[in-house]
């Protein structure tokens, strides 16, 4: 007599193994934390007041910015990267080109430190016009957004530079009675905050989008039926770069910006112009954006699911609102040859070989090797109007090879760039190269306001 012993496990290991298939299908369909803990912390890099993460994409290590006015992730001009089911899309953004071509991709493999999704879609942009790494200095491969933020809670530490990745039903709020909480509202995947602006001596209430993925303060779409409105005080202004084209309006201060119980006295303003955000504006009730000048004084928690985030104040909280001052917008420009002076060879002894006191020592000097390398190219794409770096003879184009005697390839661009939020009237000497010619000009910062 035999006893199938078999029979009556075929029925269990079936079910578990239907069991297994179903929680993987659905971890397919959003980022899961692969570690006991739930939760991973990762590092990211802070440039012009935008979030710089690390992210893997199929298995190639790449760079994104964290940007919460996205919903799908965007590559930018990745070739080599391999991306499979595509179809051809269009999109629009900030500026006022035409929409721009891109491919639908579905079935990408998303790692975030210890978060990973596995069908994840994304844009995938071929446009050589659309490139972030000039203006930042920084190789920036693509943007992601809401799909992070919805499956997992995010606390962004801006003064110490890290993210921490939580699922969300593992989330635990500890006591702060100095943070405050703020409802999301969402719309097309984005979220927005209500605040407050003073002018005019009035308090107006605002719907402003929570834009991680722009540098400035606060922007803010002029409405004279709400009293929102740039009044004399302002200067026009490249105020960014958006997927279709670039923006420009006018840069003020707003007497007041408030979040609940967080005040900002004098925060700057931008009032894009409104052919460059038709289709920001058509968004109802929208007022503006609130951006990475104002978000870095936080430590924040986005919380999604909940529809809240927290806000609590950290060591950037009353840094001062600061500008440009000198008109000049630059921009890597790739590299440059550069002929530097090598380390000559050095004499031991300083009054030569010999005796040591002898007038008639022998000295052996040995000329300066110099040595040619490649170098980062610092040029001005932007020049505001009646700027003092404009009216100093400054063109866009010119070749920046040196900053007040010192050599420009010395410096990070955004080195570069701190250098003209300097104090009213330092004065700036740029030596640049115009069509090989090489010119020197110098000029005074200036406060407009």
């Amino acid at each position: 007599m035999k006893i199938k012993f078999f029979s009556t496990k075929r029925p269990f290991i079936l079910i578990l193994m239907f069991f297994c298939l179903s929680i993987l299908s659905f971890s397919q369909n959003k980022f899961v934390i692969q570690n006991k803990k739930q939760s991973d912390k990762i590092k990211f890099k802070l440039i012009s007041n935008l979030i710089i993460i690390p992210v893997e994409v199929n298995g190639v290590s790449l760079s994104f910015l964290l940007d919460t006015g996205v919903s799908k992730p965007i590559i930018f001009n990745l070739d080599t990267l391999k991306i499979k089911d595509t179809e051809t899309v269009f999109l629009r953004g900030l500026g006022n080109k035409e929409s721009v071509e891109a491919l639908k991709s579905k079935n990408n493999v998303f790692k975030i430190g210890d978060a990973i999704k596995l069908n994840q879609d994304l844009y995938a942009i071929y446009d050589s016009n659309i490139n972030f790494v000039p203006r930042l200095g920084f190789p920036v491969h693509g943007i992601i957004g809401f799909d992070l933020f919805k499956d997992l809670v995010v606390e962004i530490n801006y003064s110490k530079k890290f993210l921490k990745l939580t699922k969300a039903d593992a989330y635990v709020y500890k006591k702060c009675e100095k943070c405050e909480r703020l409802n999301l509202e969402f719309y097309k995947n984005k979220p927005y905050i209500n605040a407050d602006v003073t002018m005019n001596e009035k308090k107006i209430p605002v719907k402003l989008l929570i834009d991680s993925g722009g540098s400035d303060a606060l922007w803010l779409f002029e409405d004279d039926s709400l009293g929102i409105k740039s009044g004399n005080n302002y200067f026009h202004d490249f105020l960014g770069h958006g997927l279709s084209g670039s923006v420009y309006g006018k840069r003020s201060k707003v007497k007041n910006f408030s979040l609940k119980n967080f005040e900002f006295n004098m925060a700057n303003v931008s009032y894009p112009d409104s052919k460059y955000i038709a289709h920001a504006k058509k968004i109802k009730n929208r007022n503006g954006s609130v951006s990475g000048n104002v978000l870095k004084r936080f430590n924040i928690i986005f919380d999604y699911q909940k529809a809240i985030i927290t806000l609590k104040k950290n060591r950037y909280f009353k840094e001062e609102f600061l500008y440009n001052k000198s008109g000049i917008e630059l921009a890597h420009s790739g590299l440059r040859l550069v002929k530097e002076r090598d380390d000559p060879v050095k004499d031991n002894n300083k009054e030569g070989f010999g005796n040591s006191g002898s007038q008639n020592a022998t000295r052996i000097i040995i000329n300066p090797r110099y040595k040619l390398s490649l170098k980062p190219a610092y040029t001005i794409v932007e020049l505001r109007e009646n700027s003092p770096a404009e009216r100093a003879g400054l063109l866009v184009g010119d070749l920046v090879l040196s900053i007040n005697n010192k050599a420009s390839y010395k410096f990070k661009l955004q080195e570069l760039i701190h250098a003209f939020y300097g104090n009213t009237g330092k004065l700036i000497k740029l030596i640049v190269s115009r069509n090989n010619i090489i010119l020197t000009f110098e000029f005074r910062l200036e406060d407009l306001f």
